[in-house]
């Protein structure tokens, strides 16, 4: 690993190579600090050096969406309930997300990448990968290149706003990289210390590895990193019970490739956690709706077609969770229910699919006060891999009206045109951040 190009001509890294063996690299990638409230510290001056965190909107029962680094160092993170922000950070400050304002400086942040190198891949608001060529994957010049990048986001999109960057020799690493020293970190995982470095971390610290799937994991035998790449590649099949257990076994390994132009995700899914004066059924349903909507709109826009609508629902519990781990109140029970359909891309069919699985709810005392919500479009094929049916003639029709609607939303913002089933739903649950748009790219 490395913090930057000064003294590392003479380096030594661990595993006993020096600069000069394997050392080339293929990826820069950015990812932007504490994104949300570094905006805020930057467009507000008087909030700068103080511990702030953006919130939906200022009530003890909501959830803190992103936190400054001097609010963290309180312990306040995303998904720390405002009522126990107060508690954790005295002189807190709550802002109340404007998303606006943070589609702005991603524009500003990538245009100041640009200035620098390509902007391969825009990953989210706040990450985006950059593929090196020719001598820019040297390791001293990558370094440089991702120093560079750092001081143009600083010159051009704001004083204040910093990055941490990532140098492998894949996407995956890259981002495992920028992950490694925060905030404001530039660390570089070169070939000879990739195994090395990869052993001293903890199997959360991989993308995608969440609380359930690290519980899998150790289920079956794998706890530490040395566990994870002792496995083959048939055994890391087994342990995802996908494709993703092969293509994460060569990521590990330094192998360089992307998702192919045939594959694509499985499945594309949007969740809410509710604000209070949203956590009634009806609203509850009104946010779904809105999800769907949001869904669909990105399935359209792969190219994809969907074979299977599901929804989940978590109502609110007795108390509220203290754990700093908690996201949201505590629940009392969750429900799932999915449905398979015929391949389609078209917003009412959807809508008419999940109406039917939200009749199925429960309707005890229990499950009246909703407060997270998720709905997941799966079973996702390509264009290419799509099955005509008999009616195929009358659902064209209506997924060129969709595709229309959709350019006139991503231009002017989601609720701008909806179905006229969703009208009333647009109306219970005003658009805030997780609702809207940030536009696309690339």
């Amino acid at each position: 690993m490395a913090d930057g190009p000064r003294g590392e001509r003479n380096q030594k890294l661990p595993g006993g190579a020096g600069v000069g063996a394997r050392r080339e690299l293929n990826w820069i990638f950015v990812d932007l600090n504490s994104f949300f409230a570094s905006c805020e510290q930057e467009d507000r001056p008087e909030l700068r050096n103080r511990p702030v965190a953006v919130v939906p909107l200022e009530a003890d029962t909501t959830c803190c969406i992103a936190a400054s680094y001097e609010a963290k160092a309180f312990g306040v993170k995303t998904g720390t309930l405002v009522g126990e922000a107060r508690r954790m950070c005295p002189g807190i400050v709550f802002v109340e997300a404007r998303h606006e304002l943070y589609v702005e400086y991603h524009h500003r942040i990538v245009k100041a990448v640009e200035s620098c190198l390509p902007v391969t891949v825009v990953l989210s608001i706040d990450e985006m990968g950059c593929r090196l060529m020719g001598r820019e994957r040297e390791l001293l010049e990558a370094l440089r290149l991702g120093e560079r990048v750092k001081q143009a986001i600083r010159e051009q999109a704001g004083g204040t706003l910093r990055c941490s960057v990532g140098l492998a020799q894949n996407r995956f690493l890259a981002k495992i990289a920028s992950d490694m020293e925060k905030p404001d970190g530039l660390v570089a995982l070169a070939p000879d210390i990739l195994r090395e470095a990869l052993l001293g971390l903890e199997l959360r610290d991989l993308p995608g590895v969440g609380v359930r799937t690290e519980k899998r994991l150790q289920a079956q035998g794998v706890s530490t990193m040395a566990e994870l790449l002792a496995r083959s590649r048939e055994e890391m099949n087994e342990l995802w019970g996908s494709m993703w257990g092969d293509r994460l076994w060569y990521w590990l390994r330094g192998e360089d490739f992307d998702l192919g132009e045939n594959e694509h995700a499985q499945s594309i899914g949007h969740q809410h956690v509710l604000a209070p004066e949203l956590r009634t059924i009806d609203k509850a349903w009104a946010v779904a709706l809105k999800l769907l909507h949001k869904a669909a709109m990105r399935m359209r826009k792969e190219g994809l077609w969907t074979s299977r609508v599901g929804v989940s629902l978590s109502f609110v519990g007795k108390a509220p969770v203290r754990s700093a781990s908690a996201f949201g109140p505590a629940r009392a029970e969750s429900w799932h229910r999915e449905a398979a359909i015929a391949e389609c891309q078209d917003s009412a069919t959807l809508i008419e699919v999940l109406r039917r699985l939200w009749e199925t709810r429960p309707r005890d005392k229990a499950q009246e006060r909703p407060f997270f919500v998720s709905v997941t479009l799966g079973g996702l094929v390509s264009e290419a891999e799509h099955s005509l049916t008999l009616f195929e003639d009358g659902s064209r029709a209506r997924r060129k009206l969709a595709e229309a609607m959709d350019a006139v939303n991503q231009k002017y913002g989601l609720s701008t045109l909806a179905p006229a089933t969703m009208l009333a739903a647009l109306k219970a649950a005003p658009t805030r951040i997780a609702f809207a748009t940030i536009p696309e790219i690339f």
